[in-house]
């Protein structure tokens, strides 16, 4: 993998890519020290209790949040082929009002795809409650699981924990301690903990069909939601419930809004600064095909903003390189015309770690719906960086400093959104907390400090 390529994952808001090296790599780590200098201004030993727990919930939420999602979904897709239906069609394919819905998917695409999809669209269309109750059920199982391990499961095990080892240490200290002093000893934990298992913990709430077709990073975000909601109830007292309520809010802002934001501006002004058009992916910018075809002046793009135009174009010109790129940054969705299934779970196995290889005989899925308005955009973006490359001195020239400018917008990005979760966001938190509790320590475990 090219730094091209890497700069280009890590640049694609709409993947796991940035929120892995921002949560992981940059903001736990910083998270966890930054915990532990707030708390030993007032307790060591609170300060190494709230790192402990920081560190062990941080990276047991990352390791289900980046990896249980994905990992739900795949078995639950899983589930829905064992039930007789494709889990690839999607639910906006039955708005009649669309050129794409599924009637006219079925007719335009009969004899042009492998009849596996037709047929996988027929049952889906004869079908569509039953399809629907699926697909709702693969959502909140990919959700819901999550939410109840990381916003319930896992701050209980970790509090307990703590409470253990707060009882520990409490129990060494009395033998050093006057029997009066070990006899007037409180352990705040406990009430708090047993306050805690008193709650009664129930989800409530109905399914909306369009989030049948959530990406993972929505479901992220959904599960976000929830997770928040699970760690504010499971609070061990008033103070944490609150602290940890504006965390999480901040959290999710800066973790899936922000980024998007602080990428529009960064290409609107820093590419307007250097004169460039910097609204394509790097590895777009970076091809060499593509570049020829503006250079040549042949590069085919669709005529017209219509549904049925962009369709039309991209059902007559699969094999164009605006088809490919559109498939590659995953805004259309290409198929062969004759898919040959593995024979063995061997060789299903091994299509897993398989480098994707061209696709020789495109077709459009018909089971995908094409989001038009994203589509149009990215053709507005092609002839914006198209005709401004025509115009500079010289288009490789014009191309490599586009490139520069993008990776660097990307990076700053990163950096700039790591900034503010792994450090702005934990001082803001700080002195919240220290507004609204008067100290600096955790509220869940400020009671040990009691003892000091």
């Amino acid at each position: 993998m090219t730094i091209t390529s890497i700069i280009s994952a890590i640049g694609n808001n709409s993947s796991i890519y940035p929120l892995l090296v921002r949560d992981c790599g940059i903001e736990v780590p910083t998270k966890i020290l930054l915990t532990y200098d707030q708390n030993k201004k007032e307790s060591k030993k609170v300060a190494k209790l709230a790192a402990r727990e920081r560190f062990l919930d941080e990276y047991s939420v990352s390791a289900v949040w980046l990896g249980g999602i994905p990992l739900v979904g795949a078995i639950a897709d899983w589930v829905i082929k064992k039930t007789g239906y494709s889990p690839n069609v999607n639910l906006k394919l039955f708005n009649k009002n669309c050129a794409q819905n599924i009637e006219e998917n079925i007719k335009k695409f009969a004899g042009k795809v492998p009849q596996k999809v037709i047929d996988e669209l027929e049952k889906v269309k004869n079908n569509k409650a039953t399809y629907e109750k699926l697909l709702a059920g693969k959502f909140l199982a990919s959700t819901l699981i999550p939410v109840a391990f990381m916003g319930f499961i896992l701050p209980k095990v970790i509090f307990a924990s703590s409470a253990k080892k707060i009882e520990k240490q409490r129990a060494l200290e009395k033998q050093q301690k006057t029997a009066a002093t070990a006899f007037g000893a409180k352990n705040g934990f406990e009430n708090s903990i047993n306050f805690m298992n008193k709650k009664q913990i129930s989800f409530k709430g109905g399914w909306i069909p369009t989030v049948a077709n959530f990406s993972t990073v929505d479901k992220m975000f959904a599960t976000d939601g929830g997770y928040a909601v699970g760690r504010v109830m499971t609070a061990r007292n008033k103070n944490e419930a609150i602290d940890v309520g504006f965390k999480m809010t901040m959290m999710m802002f800066l973790n899936f809004i922000a980024p998007k934001y602080i990428a529009k501006y960064l290409d609107k002004f820093i590419g307007k600064a250097a004169g460039l058009e910097v609204a394509l992916d790097p590895l777009m910018i970076n091809d060499k095909e593509f570049l020829q075809a503006i250079k040549n002046n042949n590069l085919d793009l669709p005529i017209g903003n219509s549904e049925q135009q962009i369709l039309d174009f991209i059902d007559k010109n699969p094999n164009s390189l605006f088809a490919k790129f559109a498939n590659k940054f995953e805004k259309i969705k290409l198929i062969e015309k004759e898919e040959i299934a593995p024979k063995s779970m061997t060789e299903r196995f091994k299509q897993l770690f398989k480098k994707k290889s061209p696709i020789k005989n495109p077709v459009r899925d018909p089971r995908a719906y094409v989001d038009i308005d994203n589509l149009v955009k990215f053709v507005e973006d092609i002839k914006s960086f198209a005709q401004n490359a025509l115009k500079s001195k010289s288009l490789e020239a014009y191309a490599k400093k586009a490139k520069i400018v993008k990776s660097i917008n990307i990076l700053t990005n990163i950096g700039l959104s790591s900034f503010l979760l792994a450090y702005a966001l934990p001082k803001a938190q700080f002195a919240f907390r220290k507004l609204v509790t008067g100290s600096e320590l955790e509220p869940g475990l400020a009671s040990a400090a009691d003892d000091e």
